[in-house]
């Protein structure tokens, strides 16, 4: 995987600098909100390129790795087929040490595939469960803002009425006497 590469534009956070830690925070907090905006502006095509391309730089620099796990998954393959297991069979001991081996090999890699899809599920599940509960503080705060804003005018309405009242009850007396 690409780990290594950063991008251009990032400069590091450096615990050493004049910054304080407000300052710090905020700046994280910047850069993390304007990465989570290009991670959504992100196409589903975009993913599978940078997958690909995360594919092919691999394979380019564990060339033999990417060799030895194709023969490994294809062995593996061959062996659970009647065929492959026939000639285990007769092949006899080293046969099915490489045989076992690369059972074990392909198990491996669909273990890791299954785990890979069960984090990602897992991480999607939290974003969500974080999206609705931000929501939900979100919704909650704007109701309890906008109580606050109809008792405010409740309170100013009713004040405005007494005053009302007064001034036409003291105009009432001055037109009376």
């Amino acid at each position: 995987m690409a780990d290594t590469a950063k991008p251009a534009n990032v400069t590091p956070i450096s615990a050493d600098s004049k910054l304080s830690d407000q300052q710090k925070r905020d700046q994280l907090r910047a850069r993390i909100e304007a990465g989570e905006k290009r991670n959504e502006q992100r196409t589903l095509a975009d993913q599978a390129k940078d997958a690909a391309d995360t594919a092919v730089a691999f394979t380019k620099k564990h060339p033999y790795a990417v060799i030895g796990g194709a023969i490994a998954v294809g062995l593996a393959i061959g062996a659970m087929t009647k065929p492959g297991r026939r000639l285990g069979k007769r092949g006899g001991v080293f046969a099915g040490l490489v045989a076992d081996a690369a059972l074990a090999y392909g198990a491996r890699m669909i273990d890791n595939a299954s785990n890979a899809a069960h984090l990602a599920g897992d991480r999607f599940e939290d974003f969500g469960e974080t999206a609705a509960s931000t929501a939900r503080d979100l919704r909650r705060e704007a109701a309890g803002r906008l109580d606050a804003a109809g008792e405010v005018l409740r309170a100013t309405s009713r004040k405005a009425t007494r005053g009302g009242s007064r001034a036409a009850q003291a105009i009432k007396t001055r037109l009376t006497y």
